[in-house]
C-alpha cells in the first residue's frame, strides 16, 4: 500500500514519480526535419516537377506535426527554389532548373539522392573549375596567417591515425586553400559545398588504393602555395584532382 504524506493539508504519494515522455524537439528544428522530409522525397523523386503535393492536414499526419510547423517548412522549401505555393491550390514542385542547388540543404538532400557516381563526378567538375585558379591566387595573395592556417590542416592530416580521421582536417584543407585565394565569392562556395566535399573524401579515402600518396600531394600544394609560385601551385592542385579522378573512374567500372 502506497504511504500518503500529508502536505498543506492535502494527500501526497510518496511513490516516485513517472518521468514525462520525451517531446519532439520544437521551433525551428520541427520545421527543418520537416522541410527535409519534404524535400529529399522531391530530390529523390518521389514528388516530381509539376507535382501537386499532399496538403497540410496530410503532412501534419505523416509527420505528426502541427499545421504550423508544416506551413513554415513549405515557407523554406518555397525559398529554396523548390515549391511554389498559391492559395486554394495549395504547394507544386517547381522545374528543376529553379531549385537552389547551391543552397547547403539542397545540396545534402541532392547529394543523398543522387547515384554516387554521378554525384562524385558532378562535385569533381566544379572542383576543377574552383580549386585551381583557387590555388594560383592563393600564391599569390595569402597572408601568412592564412598559410599557416593550410599548413595546419595538413598537419591534422598527417595526425590522423585512420581514413576516417583524415576526412576533417581534408574538408579543412580544401576550404583554407579557398580562404588564401582572399576572393570575397570563392570562400562562401567552399561553405555551400563543404558538406558535399566530406561526403566525397569519406568515399575517397575508403577506396583509395595508394593512401601513401595522399599526404605528399597536398603538401607539394602547401610548398607551391609557401613559395608563391601560382604555376607549381596549380600543377599540384592539378595533379591531386586527377587522383581522386582515379578513384572515382576504378570504383565506377
Amino acid at each position: 500500500m502506497t504511504n500518503k504524506i500529508a502536505i498543506s493539508g492535502k494527500a501526497q504519494s510518496s511513490a516516485p514519480r513517472r518521468k514525462p515522455k520525451a517531446r519532439r524537439p520544437l521551433g525551428s528544428r520541427v520545421h527543418a526535419e520537416l522541410a527535409a522530409g519534404i524535400g529529399m522525397r522531391i530530390l529523390d523523386g518521389t514528388y516530381p516537377p509539376g507535382e501537386l503535393l499532399p496538403n497540410e492536414a496530410e503532412w501534419g499526419r505523416m509527420f505528426s506535426a502541427s499545421r504550423t510547423a508544416v506551413r513554415e517548412a513549405i515557407r523554406t522549401l518555397n525559398g529554396k527554389g523548390l515549391l511554389v505555393s498559391r492559395p486554394k491550390v495549395g504547394s507544386r514542385v517547381e522545374p528543376r532548373e529553379r531549385w537552389n542547388l547551391l543552397d547547403r540543404d539542397v545540396m545534402a538532400w541532392n547529394c543523398a539522392a543522387m547515384n554516387k557516381t554521378d554525384f562524385l563526378i558532378s562535385l569533381q567538375e566544379v572542383r576543377r573549375i574552383l580549386e585551381p585558379g583557387a590555388a594560383v591566387l592563393a600564391a599569390t595573395r595569402r597572408t601568412p596567417q592564412q598559410l599557416a592556417q593550410l599548413e595546419d590542416a595538413l598537419e591534422g592530416m598527417r595526425n590522423a591515425h585512420t581514413a576516417e580521421a583524415m576526412v576533417a582536417p581534408d574538408v579543412r584543407f580544401h576550404l583554407s586553400l579557398l580562404a588564401c585565394a582572399n576572393n570575397e565569392l570563392l570562400a562562401p562556395l567552399g561553405i555551400v559545398i563543404e558538406q558535399a566535399l566530406a561526403n566525397m573524401f569519406a568515399f575517397t579515402t575508403q577506396h583509395n588504393t595508394k593512401p601513401g600518396q595522399v599526404i605528399p600531394m597536398h603538401a607539394e600544394v602547401v610548398k607551391a602555395i609557401a613559395a608563391q609560385n601560382p604555376e607549381a601551385a596549380r600543377k599540384a592542385m592539378a595533379t591531386l584532382l586527377d587522383d581522386t579522378d582515379g578513384i572515382i573512374g576504378r570504383t565506377s567500372r
